[in-house]
C-alpha cells in the first residue's frame, strides 16, 4: 500500500454542532425511489446535504488519504483513486461527517459503526464493477453513499443480464443502495472521456470495517 499525500417532508437538524460552525442540515424530503427488481432498490436525494463545500474542503485537506493497491488475478495493480478509512465512527475527527451517520442511522434504522471516503482526483480516477463487501456477510443491507464536489456518473446493473441505470449525483447527493443490491447488482464510478474535477464520496458501513476488509483480503 503506498501513502499518497411520499410521507411528510424529513428533515434533521444535527444541533449537537452548534458552537463549530454551521449545522449541517439532512433533507430526506426529495428521495427518488427506484425498485431494481423485487428484492433491491436505490434512492436518488438530490440536495440531502446543505451546504456541501465546507466538508468537500476539510476532507481534501484532512482526511488520511491513501493509494491502496489490491492483487487481480494474475498482478497488483495500484487503485485509480485515493481512499480515507475511519474503522469507527465514534473517533471521526469531522464532527460533520458523525452528525452524518447518526441521521442516517435514525432514518434507515441501520447503526453506519464505520465509513471510508474515496476520492476521485480527475477524469481518469475510477471505480470498477463490484458489489460492496457487506453483501459477502449478508443477502440484504442498506448502503448510502453521499457525494461531494464534481458530479460523476454512477452506473448500477444486475449480477446477470438486465438493464443498466444511470444516475449522476451532484455535490450533497445522497445515493442508497437496498435490498439486495450488494448481491444481486453491481455498481461503479466509470473513468471520463472530458475533464472532470475532483470528487468525493463517503461510503457508510453498517459493520466494523476491520471485518469487511479482511473478507476483502481473501478475495
Amino acid at each position: 500500500m503506498m501513502l499518497q499525500v411520499a410521507p411528510a417532508p424529513t428533515v434533521y437538524q444535527a444541533s449537537f454542532l452548534q458552537g463549530s460552525g454551521p449545522s449541517p442540515a439532512f433533507d430526506f424530503s426529495r428521495a427518488r425511489h427506484v425498485a431494481l427488481d423485487g428484492a433491491s432498490w436505490i434512492e436518488h436525494i438530490p440536495n440531502w446535504l446543505g451546504q456541501p463545500d465546507s466538508l468537500y474542503r476539510e476532507l481534501i485537506e484532512t482526511a488520511p488519504w491513501l493509494q491502496r493497491d489490491r492483487w487481480m488475478y494474475t498482478r497488483t495493480v495500484i487503485e485509480p483513486r485515493l481512499t480515507a478509512d475511519f474503522p469507527d465512527v465514534d473517533t471521526v475527527p469531522q464532527a460533520a461527517l458523525r452528525a452524518i451517520a447518526a441521521a442516517l442511522s435514525e432514518h434507515y434504522g441501520v447503526r453506519y459503526r464505520s465509513l471510508w471516503v474515496n476520492l476521485y482526483r480527475d477524469q481518469h480516477d475510477s471505480t470498477a464493477w463490484h458489489g460492496d463487501n457487506i453483501g459477502r456477510i449478508q443477502a440484504e443491507s442498506i448502503v448510502p453513499v453521499l457525494t461531494l464536489g464534481a458530479s460523476r456518473r454512477f452506473l448500477i446493473r444486475p449480477v446477470h443480464a438486465g438493464r443498466m441505470s444511470t444516475f449522476r449525483p451532484a455535490s450533497g447527493d445522497l445515493i442508497v443502495m437496498g435490498g439486495r443490491a450488494q448481491r444481486d447488482w453491481r455498481h461503479c464510478v466509470p473513468k471520463e472521456s472530458t475533464p472532470s474535477a475532483p470528487r468525493i464520496s463517503i461510503n457508510f458501513a453498517p459493520e466494523r470495517h476491520g471485518l469487511l476488509r479482511s473478507i476483502a483480503r481473501t478475495r
